[in-house]
């Protein structure tokens, strides 16, 4: 993978094929302080790389003799780093996605908008010039067993920490997946950290938290009377992210039409406000997360296909904390300290009955779970080791739910309280998912638009998940 040094008047190698494009190019990077030199094809900016040894290489990928590509490939086994930025011409978008997962830094297209290479420049100029403790590289990181907020020793964790060391330099957009509670916001944070970006805004959001009303308002932001109650002008996330981050949680459930728009600010980099005609450009790094199996969403008609090709240059996908339990003393005992300093507690550790426990249980929560069971003991335990006796009363024995088959009605749900859904531990988060919302249709006397309301999400994915079911028919407004 190309990384990136950049140095003071860093120098740029321009390969394009087109005499005019190319002059252009090296006239905009000259003046901006860096010295250029240019190649025709990629056969002759090989040649000039290896002697010239540029800090950074701006390609275009359609070329004779050697492709952009082809040189992408042979510039990543030359002994000298240097960042590539693609140039690619409309409709070669998967060729770019290509070239990132090759290790190109960017990609921009034709024609080329001098404000974002400039930004771009930038970017990989502020990203080298990290002081050595965020270096990446070193192999004392690679020993750690700790990535900002994330811990563990495990072979999957490790892996995942090398992966994110990675590709964190890189301005690519990264997908991550995995169950609720598995720490998906705080791998999105570990890469903004250990990237050029570092110094710049983290802005996440929450796509299942937001009304389908005001979702486009709050990622793109509005003019003033944009809409009934939009009294001023308000910048959206991509503005408040701008050269920095923004985490997109929960995307299978943002609207349609708003995936559409996403996917167009994705590939041109710029926005447009609702209620302005103006296009304003960002320069931000997109991270998407979910719960779903995203590729079960695109054919379940929750995620756009090519909005999630786009956003899956890098998979990331954070384990249950059931299947690395092994990292479960070492996840505590850094809880045990978290928690020391938020209450002013003074708990000197776990004793070995209750880590025993701990490794007994499925943790269908996961390491949210763990979190809020270790605050709970803490702040129960005054100032003494934890033990089984912190534990709530009920922990790892919740009676199972029972539901009835399906006759041509909604299954009853059997509780003890009308508004209560009681799991059994081992019970899977779609089972979960489901019985909680055949609990809430039951509760609103089947009331979709109802239920959604109460569920959090839109009444499209209410419909999606009873088509799932198979009981859409047999749920009624």
């Amino acid at each position: 993978m190309c990384g990136g040094r950049f140095v003071p008047q860093a120098k740029v190698l321009i390969v394009e094929d087109e005499a005019n494009a190319r002059a252009g190019l090296a006239e905009l990077a000259a003046s901006w302080g860096y010295r250029t030199e240019t190649a025709s094809d990629g056969a002759s900016g090989l040649d000039l790389a290896v002697r010239w040894s540029p800090d950074i290489v701006v390609t275009d990928l359609a070329m004779p003799r050697m492709d952009g590509l082809q040189l992408l490939d042979r510039l990543s086994e030359l002994p000298q780093r240097m960042a590539v930025v693609v140039l690619t011409a409309q409709g070669s978008i998967d060729s770019a996605v290509t070239a990132m997962r090759m290790g190109a830094f960017d990609y921009l297209q034709k024609p080329v908008d001098p404000a974002r290479l400039k930004s771009i420049l930038q970017t990989i100029q502020e990203g080298a010039n990290a002081p050595p403790d965020a270096e990446l590289a070193s192999s004392d990181a690679e020993d750690q067993t700790q990535l900002g907020s994330l811990i563990g020793a495990s072979e999957r964790m490790r892996e995942i920490f090398y992966v994110i060391r990675r590709i964190a330099p890189n301005n690519v957009s990264v997908l991550i997946t995995g169950e609720s509670g598995t720490g998906k916001e705080l791998a999105a944070r570990a890469l903004h950290t250990l990237s050029g970006r570092r110094n710049k805004p983290f802005v996440a959001v929450n796509c299942a938290a937001i009304p389908e009303t005001l979702i486009e308002s709050e990622i793109f932001g509005h003019e003033r009377g944009a809409s009934t109650g939009a009294q001023d002008r308000r910048a959206g996330c991509f503005e408040l992210a701008e050269e920095g981050t923004l985490l997109l949680d929960e995307i299978g459930e943002m609207p349609m039409a708003t995936q559409s728009k996403l996917l167009r600010v994705l590939e041109e980099r710029r926005i447009r406000r609702l209620g302005s005609r103006d296009e304003v450009p960002v320069n931000v790094r997109v991270i998407a997360a979910t719960n779903k199996d995203p590729q079960e969403a695109v054919r379940a008609g929750e995620l756009r296909g090519d909005l999630f090709y786009r956003l899956n240059v890098f998979n990331i996908h954070m384990p249950a904390l059931r299947e690395h339990k092994e990292d479960i003393p070492e996840m505590a005992a850094a809880m045990v300290q978290e928690m020391n300093a938020r209450h002013g507690t003074t708990v000197p550790g776990l004793s070995r009955a209750l880590l025993t426990r701990f490794q007994e249980y499925s943790w269908p929560g996961n390491a949210r779970e763990l979190r809020n069971t270790i605050e709970r003991a803490v702040i129960m335990a005054d100032s003494r080791s934890l033990d089984v006796s912190h534990l709530p009363a009920l922990f790892g024995e919740t009676p199972a739910i029972q539901v009835s088959t399906f006759e041509g009605r909604l299954p009853e749900v059997p509780v003890q309280r009308d508004d209560v859904v009681q799991l059994t531990v081992g019970t899977t988060v779609n089972e979960a998912e489901k019985q909680l919302i055949l609990k809430t249709l039951h509760t609103t006397r089947h009331n979709k638009t109802r239920a959604a309301e109460i569920l959090g999400i839109s009444s499209k994915t209410l419909q999606n998940k009873l088509k799932e079911y198979a009981l859409a028919d047999k749920v009624t407004f």
